[in-house]
């Protein structure tokens, strides 16, 4: 059996002062007056109360943490931008290893790659690349943290043309478990760096990741249309129609909310529910337009915001409907049939809100994102066509209840139609086995197989947690 680690309950003090010498970087406990602002992370649902977090500002100092963790058995929690649904960024009574001073974005035109640190976010990523034209393909807010979303696999707005970001990935420096530092790729290591692209971080710390970029811009067209609430039906129709005949380098994504004060939208319809169409087209301008005019031009919009800007500007386009601080919970699933059935379940729970800043996104996948669907790579149900996310969203805590039950209500009403969920969606709630649910049964199987080899003792258990495979002695 492996032995697994137990809930720490003391924090060693004279141990982590030792090791805060050692340190180049600092580490913070609840005396310190950093440590409240150090523990704040974007789901202000999450209450975990870390007993200490460092601040480590080299690989180095990643592995000392790693090895002093092990060592004193606390439990570990891996902060990049701090912007993970479930809050696993936080180890309640144990060590959080935050990232935020190893956030440098260093784009080598030799060799046409781009290393990122692990604490940056993709507004870092895009502000950083912007002068070369180059991208690497995000997702569809730029607050993200680079580092979750890449091991959780990563879709956003150029899926459907370039793939999940964890295929653009060409190589890392990662810790694992034991404390050593590794260089992977493809060819060192590669089981290792098989399980990183997509298995999430079950396998050990990533400080860097080294990413093969994409051409695309200055500008593209992208935006949004909106609607009213009461010709959902017919706009869930455009939605299919469109996103049907799509070509790759077009992405739309259905939205529904309650429309924000925003000087685009008239002021009559603020604070009611509205139905939009956002979109992206990742190729020339011109053809982009053409591509969107039959959503631009569709009825009479309230609004219409497509046009041609720069990609920076359009990835964060949607960052104010999601700051910092609120108090957020989500369901999502996979689909590929968007039927009369999920039109349906739509229309029945997803146009009332609880919350004015709730809201449902319905993205299309699909496009080259379903290429080498099998197991290419360990991001899973990588050939799914749609999925959907309800996100709840609100400031007050006496709220939880009514908006939680919001969120499953709507998901429970989409799971006859769903394909599978995506792990980095995934709250902590009540599925008992999350791992099941996020990886498809040949992908956790080989993944559970890699974790033996680099993580028996399953440090890395605050995430969706592979647990290691059984590990055979000799001759079994």
């Amino acid at each position: 059996m492996n032995t697994q680690y137990e809930d720490a309950i003391d924090l060693p003090l004279e141990a982590l002062h030792d090791l805060s010498h050692r340190l180049t970087g600092t580490i913070v406990t609840p005396a310190d007056e950093e440590y409240g602002g150090a523990r704040t992370i974007w789901n202000a649902m999450i209450a975990s109360r870390p007993a200490a977090i460092a601040f480590p500002e080299t690989t180095r100092d990643v592995a000392a943490l790693i090895r002093f963790a092990v060592a004193e058995r606390l439990p570990l929690a891996i902060r990049g931008g701090g912007h993970n649904i479930a809050g696993s960024a936080l180890a309640d009574g144990g060590l959080t290893i935050h990232m935020g001073r190893m956030k440098s974005v260093d784009y080598d035109a030799t060799t046409g790659r781009v290393r990122v640190g692990a604490g940056a976010t993709w507004a870092d990523v895009d502000a950083a690349l912007e002068p070369f034209g180059l991208i690497v393909p995000g997702g569809v807010v730029s607050t993200t943290g680079v580092a979750g979303f890449t091991l959780g696999g990563g879709f956003g707005w150029l899926t459907r043309s370039e793939g999940y970001t964890s295929e653009r990935l060409t190589a890392a420096t990662i810790v694992t478990a034991d404390g050593q530092i590794r260089e992977i790729d493809a060819f060192n290591e590669p089981d290792l760096f098989w399980a990183i692209r997509g298995g999430g971080g079950n396998f050990g710390v990533v400080t860097s990741f080294e990413f093969e970029p994409v051409r695309l811009g200055p500008e593209i067209a992208g935006g949004v249309v909106f609607w009213p609430i009461e010709r959902a039906p017919e706009i869930i129709d455009l939605f299919r129609r469109e996103s049907a005949a799509a070509p790759a380098e077009l992405t739309h994504v259905l939205v529904l909310r309650i429309a924000p004060p925003a000087p685009f939208l008239p002021e009559e319809f603020h604070g009611k529910p509205i139905v939009g169409i956002a979109a992206m087209y990742a190729g020339p301008v011109d053809e982009g337009i053409a591509a969107l005019e039959p959503i631009m031009t569709y009825g009479e919009p309230l609004a219409n915001t497509i046009k041609p800007k720069p990609y920076r500007e359009h990835q964060a386009f949607l960052d104010s409907g999601q700051p910092f601080g609120r108090r957020y919970y989500w369901k999502s699933v996979y689909f590929d049939d968007f039927s009369d059935g999920v039109k349906d379940a739509l229309l029945a729970y997803g146009t009332s809100f609880r919350s004015p800043f709730s809201s449902i996104l319905l993205p299309h996948l699909g496009g080259v994102g379903t290429r080498d669907a099998d197991e290419a790579t360990a991001t899973s149900h990588r050939g799914r066509e749609f999925l959907v996310s309800y996100q709840a969203s609100w400031e007050d805590p006496n709220l939880d209840t009514h908006l939680i039950d919001w969120a499953r209500e709507n998901h429970a009403s989409l799971m006859p139609f769903a394909t599978g969920h995506y792990v980095n969606f995934m709250t902590e709630d009540e599925i008992r086995d999350p791992a099941r649910a996020a990886f498809e049964p040949a992908l956790l199987a080989r993944l559970q197989q890699i974790k033996a080899i680099y993580d028996p003792a399953n440090v890395f258990r605050l995430n969706k947690n592979i647990t290691p495979a059984e590990v055979l002695s000799p001759g079994s």
